[in-house]
């Protein structure tokens, strides 16, 4: 049995959480391959808003087994906090959720790290979340890190005192002033790694490799979006992991000619948080009103994310770097009312005008080229099948349709798991 794929193509935060939970009824188990506790994936239905950290959006659903992989980094204290939320909707996650003995462990020195490595690159900071996941990440390249398997042994602890040490005298080496009480932060973590091992731990590549024999559908789910990738987003304003759709084998252990669809989400405009480069951002008054209606501040951390048009470059790479068999459009709602629809179709790059991504898409090297279209004033929330969307807008994911040359499947018209109408 083939595993399908779904993933962001942008700077994250395209709606991935929303479109799992519309999915998960037809996949047996839901599997987060890569990331960490920065990643709010949100949810909404029944009036609710639910924003899951680390746990795969498919919990929510009764007969979905979900599958944290060895790709992610977990933060237990985190962690811990996201279970007690789930607490209160009475879901029996020791039997739903399963985690991979090879996922890595986020500790509070992580986090003290990420600051102290933040804080001194003053004015080239690179936008971090501060959950400590980069840190983790370099340790688990490093062959340093601790492992959710290694919670199982007697003498855990001794490595973990080990590795904190080291990470206070690099703290200690950035000579910022970080203030903390590791004891405290210690005591916080150690509590919550017991919540931790409450769960089961599994071998989850050798699991999911009897799922597939078994004949059990899989959705594997990325967090992020593929230009933060580690390898091919726009460097070094990126996360610590590969989230494009190589990713999903070396974070689940799945080989490459078992994933057959590849579901890619982007919003019908273009958003980013933190540092880095963003062509098609806008500074006026059309960004800002796209940044209210649109609701545009993080899940998780709660940043506001800058806003612009759809640059169809970087969405055009994004496909072909993942292999995008079907595209899902987020966000068309919020596009409602705007007079003028712009799309970025090139970019004027060095004194001509190219159609790809270059190495380098700082704003002193490029400027976007834009293609117009009426836009439409509809209210699209209240509408339920494709025959209802408005030509504009049609023409509009015609263009799109055309351009990439993959469909687009779903047109989410709000953020509730029942505004979705698939095409």
């Amino acid at each position: 049995m083939a595993v399908d794929l779904l993933l962001g193509l942008q700077w994250g935060d395209e709606g991935k959480g929303k479109i799992v939970d519309v999915l998960t009824k037809n996949y047996d188990i839901i599997a987060r391959f890569q990331g960490g506790p920065n990643a709010g994936h949100t949810l909404e239905f029944d009036g609710i808003k639910h924003v899951l950290r680390t746990i795969p959006s498919g919990i929510f659903h009764d007969k979905s087994i979900n599958v944290i992989g060895n790709g992610v980094v977990i933060d237990p204290v985190v962690f811990a906090k996201e279970l007690e939320g789930l607490d209160q909707f009475d879901i029996d996650y020791k039997k739903k959720l399963i985690i991979s003995r090879k996922a890595h462990v986020i500790l509070p020195t992580h986090r003290l790290l990420d600051a102290a490595s933040e804080a001194s690159k003053g004015k080239a900071k690179i936008g971090s979340t501060l959950k400590g996941i980069g840190p983790t990440y370099m340790d688990k390249t490093g062959r340093n890190g601790i492992r959710v398997g290694d919670l199982e042994l007697s003498d855990w602890k001794d490595k973990y005192r080990a590795l904190a040490d080291k990470h206070e005298a690099m703290i200690a080496f950035y000579d910022v002033d970080i203030q903390y009480d590791l004891k405290e932060l210690e005591e916080e973590f150690f509590k919550s790694v017991e919540v931790l091992k409450t769960l089961q731990f599994i071998d989850s590549e050798e699991y999911l490799y009897k799922a597939q024999q078994e004949g059990k559908t899989i959705l594997a789910e990325g967090a992020q979006g593929s230009l933060l990738d580690i390898d091919f987003g726009t460097y070094p304003f990126v996360t610590s992991s590969n989230t494009t759709a190589a990713g999903a084998c070396t974070g689940l252990g799945v080989a490459p000619n078992k994933i057959k669809e590849v579901f890619g989400i982007f919003k019908a405009y273009t958003t980013r948080v933190g540092s880095g480069p963003f062509p098609t951002e806008l500074f006026d008054e059309v960004g800002a009103e796209m940044a209210k209606v649109g609701h545009e501040f993080g899940a998780v951390t709660g940043r506001p994310r800058r806003c612009g048009w759809l640059d169809l470059v970087a969405l055009k790479y994004a496909c072909q770097v993942n292999g995008v068999t079907q595209l899902m459009m987020m966000k068309g709602d919020v596009l409602s009312g705007f007079d003028t629809i712009k799309v970025c179709t090139a970019y004027k790059y060095k004194g001509e005008e190219i159609t790809h991504l270059p190495y380098n898409i700082e704003p002193e090297n490029l400027t976007p080229v834009y293609t117009e279209y009426k836009g439409w004033t509809e209210d699209l929330t209240k509408m339920t099948t494709k025959e209802e969307l408005p030509q504009n807008l049609l023409e509009y994911i015609d263009f799109i349709e055309k351009e990439t040359g993959i469909p687009i499947k779903i047109v989410s018209v709000g953020p509730d798991r029942k505004q979705t109408i698939l095409r």
